[in-house]
């Protein structure tokens, strides 16, 4: 059974930076897609980043790119999502979610889920 494992995060100022890790078990980063998605209050939960799992590619949403960066350690079985440059509007609860084939926009399509992690800017 596939599982995810989540750390990093915590209260930043804006313009700082954290790091975000997610550690899977059951199955491989380099053939399943991991998505980082998040959920800020009253609001629905949305797609971040994807990083596709036999092609290394990655995505980001529009107003993260040049800001976060996906990647991953296949001898570590991790994905990674640095965040800098952090504004107010960033602030939420982060999950990383892992699929087969492709990345996906969909949260459905994903299987398996990290707990979540809150990310909180300010100053």
């Amino acid at each position: 059974q596939g599982q995810l494992v989540q750390s990093g995060g915590g209260l930043v100022q804006p313009g700082g930076a954290l790091r975000l890790s997610c550690v899977a078990s059951g199955f491989g980063v380099d053939y399943y897609s991991v998505a980082w998605f998040r959920q800020a209050p009253g609001r629905e939960r949305e797609g971040v980043s994807c990083i596709g799992g036999t092609s290394g590619l990655t995505y980001y949403k529009e107003s993260v790119k040049g800001r976060f960066t996906i990647s991953r350690d296949n001898a570590k079985n991790t994905v990674y999502l640095q965040m800098n440059s952090l504004k107010s509007e960033d602030t939420a609860v982060y999950y990383c979610a892992a699929k087969e084939d492709l990345c996906s926009l969909y949260i459905s399509a994903y299987e398996f889920w990290g707990q979540g992690t809150q990310v909180t800017v300010s100053s």
